[in-house]
């Protein structure tokens, strides 16, 4: 925490901030745990840098609820699996990682038959296309793409009601990262505009 504001301005990431700071979680570290997540609540609160905090959690029912109280994180938003627009541009961003001309492929096909899918998911099935395609001795084809995406359960099915419940708990208590946003957080966004 002091070198992020040694460090300051900056913005301080923190990927799957529940698997550090769990509820519930056992004393059997002599109470350290319960220290640092002290500490750490009380930096949030109180900190003087210039250090906008971001943090990610996949099961927000695992943090303690003193995390999601304002003041220590100003908003919660909820980020729900990539529309088709998204998927498309997760289509070209990881073709042309692995140099690939995207326009080779037929991406409205590919869109249309990924959805549900994560965008860690769509990687994994051009990954997946690439080693086939390598095996075949042929260069990657929408084809190949189809099939890895058909034989590919994205987390939405397998998990499905999970992420139902997840979507039900978001709904009235986050706002939507995909710009629909609660009438209260869009009036309180307008408060605070000036003019």
């Amino acid at each position: 925490m002091r070198a992020a504001e040694r460090m300051a301005p900056i913005v301080l990431w923190i990927d799957e901030l529940e698997k550090a700071f769990a509820a519930g979680g056992t004393d059997q570290d002599g109470g350290v745990s319960r220290r640092v997540f002290g500490a750490f609540l009380s930096w949030l609160q109180e900190r003087t840098g210039d250090v906008f905090v971001v943090a990610t959690a996949n099961d927000v029912a695992k943090l303690p609820p003193e995390f999601i109280r304002k003041g220590r994180f100003d908003e919660v938003f909820f980020v729900d699996l990539p529309n088709a627009e998204s998927r498309r541009a997760i289509f070209e961003i990881h073709l042309r990682k692995r140099h690939l001309d995207p326009e080779r492929f037929d991406l409205a096909g590919l869109v249309q038959r990924s959805d549900g899918f994560s965008g860690a998911e769509i990687e994994e099935a051009i990954v997946s296309g690439l080693y086939s395609a390598f095996s075949l001795g042929v260069p990657l084809s929408t084809e190949q793409l189809v099939e890895e995406l058909g034989v590919t359960r994205p987390l939405s099915r397998t998990m499905a009601e999970q992420l139902d419940a997840l979507r039900g708990w978001a709904r009235d208590r986050t706002v939507n990262a995909d710009g629909e946003w609660l009438p209260e957080a869009r009036a309180r966004v307008a408060r605070t505009r000036p003019g």
